[in-house]
């Protein structure tokens, strides 16, 4: 949890941004990102010298990120710099150009998976801060963050992130948290399972469930109780799991390359040694190519918010994804994706528009018999229509299901708020069903209501198929009958008439008082 002190630091970084020229949140994001990961390097370099140091004791050490010509590219020179216009030139000449080459050469205990990674992250970074005085001020107040803190790095980059208010072309929009949060409480993720977001954006899924597992792992003792009442967590009992959860847990792919060292960025502040978030279009016939067994069968959980909208390269997308669903539509396309890429029994929790649970063409009716018919489908949660403000006011829901399996009675709950106002503001309200709709996935089988009334109820799968597989909520709910009580006519001209006596009166003491 970041304190105000650390909040006023960010903030005033931000503003700083901001009068410096650099006002795209996304830009700045990235750009503070860079020089975080140029501190974080720095960081593993000097414990790395350490631990040579007491394996091999007089021996020269001779660097896994930086060799005899390149110390002063390490941070802690960096940061001492005290020329501004000099520091401008060695981070934009040769700064960069050495981190993007660590992405194209081995570095020693990095494995090929890593250097890919790293590969990845750095492809085409540049330096977009042009004055040299934003560069020392941008350097000197990330030098005071507490990157070495676990249970702050985090949530420091929560907070920048938290500042991301536009969307992109591609239709990619930041999750809201709580949302993330009841997906994946839905999901309910295990340490030793495998976790992907095909189009991760800044990682907000993948941090939830690694999140969710530290919450719940976590003895009385590994638990910290803030003066606030907000909590930390060690999550010692991962101890078992500790190598996995922090190489191996998570996979994201993500095509657009600022928002792909974002998550990057975002998984290494959460705790994950190497991110293994790929640029890559998960779309694309190329996926299959270039990672194929992430492609197919791979994953025991996805959680996933896919573009809705966008360009799509239709000549382009893997033929296995079109002999499912023939059709341009994004939406549609992912669900059958996340369908190939999970292991048979694996489960995934995703946000759809609302077209996909009712649209007839082929495409549509196709995917949901898929999924009714050849898996598991789990649940439908209907989301209110503001739950995206002010990025788009598109309604959504969330499609739970599991691969291979057989449909039987499926969970639908109506979420008609979410605690936040439905409107561009979103403050904090009051009204809120994701804590209701929690417990009542956790006791479905006994506290599901059969009144098809209220929010939440079950349908069978024999019905959905005699409903042509429309998912929406609408078309099984019942409309609550609130029986009007109307005044009778003789009530309501008596009424009426009082009315103008009361209006002839008014005028006649009105005229009364005129003649006076």
């Amino acid at each position: 949890m970041i304190n105000g002190t650390l909040r006023s630091k960010i903030d005033k970084l931000w503003e700083e941004f901001w009068t410096g020229g650099i006002a795209n949140p996304l830009t700045v994001i990235e750009q503070i990102s860079f020089l975080m990961f140029a501190r974080l390097l720095d960081d593993r370099e000097t414990r790395a010298e350490k631990r040579a140091a007491r394996t091999s004791p007089g021996k020269d050490f001779a660097g896994n990120y930086f060799g005899p010509a390149t110390q002063h590219l390490r941070w802690k020179n960096l940061s001492h710099e005290a020329d501004a216009a000099k520091l401008l030139v060695t981070v934009r000449d040769e700064l960069f150009p050495h981190l993007r080459e660590l992405g194209e050469h081995d570095v020693p205990g990095q494995d090929e998976s890593e250097r890919s990674s790293f590969g990845d992250l750095m492809r085409d970074a540049q330096l977009m801060i042009q004055k040299p005085s934003l560069l020392q001020s941008a350097i000197a107040r990330i030098d005071e963050f507490p990157l070495d803190q676990q249970d702050t790095k985090g949530d420091l980059y929560e907070y920048l992130l938290s500042k991301l208010t536009t969307a992109g072309i591609n239709g990619q929009f930041r999750t809201p948290r709580h949302i993330i949060r009841a997906m994946v409480e839905l999901a309910d993720p295990k340490p030793n399972e495998r976790i992907c977001d095909p189009a991760c954006g800044s990682g907000g899924f993948l941090v939830g469930a690694l999140e969710y597992l530290y919450e719940t792992h976590s003895s009385d003792e590994g638990t910290h109780v803030h003066e606030d009442g907000t909590k930390s967590y060690s999550g010692d009992l991962l101890a078992p799991y500790l190598d996995h959860v922090r190489s191996d847990l998570l996979t994201g792919f993500e095509f657009d390359s600022t928002m792909l060292r974002i998550a990057a960025m975002n998984t290494i502040l959460h705790g994950v040694d190497t991110p293994s978030i790929h640029y890559q279009d998960t779309l694309s016939a190329t996926f299959s190519e270039r990672y194929p067994a992430e492609a197919s069968d791979c994953f025991d959980l996805i959680l996933a918010n896919p573009p809705f909208k966008g360009s799509l390269d239709y000549d382009d997308v893997h033929p296995s994804l079109l002999g499912k669903v023939k059709t341009k539509k994004t939406e549609l396309l992912f669900v059958a994706l996340i369908l190939r890429m999970l292991k048979l029994g694996g489960r995934a929790a995703v946000i759809v528009p609302d077209g996909v649970l009712f649209g007839s063409s082929k495409a549509h009716v196709a995917l949901r018999k898929m999924l009714v018919d050849e898996n598991q489908l789990e649940a439908v949660i209907s989301l209110p229509a503001g739950v995206f403000k002010p990025y788009a006011g598109v309604s959504t829901a969330i499609l739970y299901f599991a691969k291979g399996g057989e449909t039987g009675d499926v969970f639908f709950y109506n979420v008609e708020a979410d605690g936040f106002s439905l409107d561009d503001r979103r403050d904090a309200t009051e009204s809120n069903d994701l804590p209701e709709l929690r417990s009542a996935w956790a006791n479905r089988s006994s506290t599901t209501a059969i009144d098809r009334t209220s929010k939440m109820f079950s349908v069978n799968r024999d019905e959905i198929a005699g409903q042509g597989y429309a998912l929406s909520i609408a078309l099984y709910q019942d409309a609550e009958h609130v029986p009007e009580a109307y005044e009778s006519p003789a009530e309501i001209i008596s009424r009426m008439r009082r009315l103008h006596q009361d209006i002839r009166t008014g005028i006649d003491e009105l005229a009364s008082c005129l003649d006076a």
